[in-house]
């Protein structure tokens, strides 16, 4: 029985350690420019949207594809975010950042279709700063 037990402890042990660490690091900063200085007034623009984070596996066939690599459907590119701010020239402040923490119960998908696809909902988030020239 004490064997058993030891057992049991160390592999619930480990798997919050590995939840943890997954949980953690869910969030991925993209882009984070500091405030540079300027003179004239700064307009704050920011947003979020939900978009799709998922990946095919490079070769689809059912079961190999779980230890196949996954290549991304949908690039995410911050200047797609930040665009919608303005002039890209008079940004004075960027931040983006894509949270997969909605990935976590959605990689069920990936067991669904025998490793080919896993769909992820990823929330991006930006804001900047825009210089208002006068």
């Amino acid at each position: 029985m004490g064997i058993y037990k030891s057992v049991t402890t160390i592999l619930t042990v480990s798997s919050l350690i590995g939840l943890s660490a997954l949980i953690a690091g869910c969030t991925t900063n993209l882009v984070h420019d500091g405030v540079k200085s300027t003179t004239s007034d700064i307009a704050y623009c920011s947003g979020s949207d939900w978009i799709s984070d998922s990946s095919v596996a490079i070769l689809p066939v059912p079961i190999v594809a779980f230890f196949m690599p996954h290549a991304d459907t949908h690039e995410i590119r911050p200047n797609d975010y930040l665009n919608s701010c303005g002039d890209s020239r008079h940004l004075v402040y960027r931040h983006v950042d894509v949270d997969r923490t909605a990935c976590i119960p959605a990689s069920l998908s990936r067991f669904v279709t025998l490793g080919i696809w896993q769909w992820c909902p990823a929330r991006v988030s930006w804001e900047a700063g825009l210089a208002n020239r006068y």
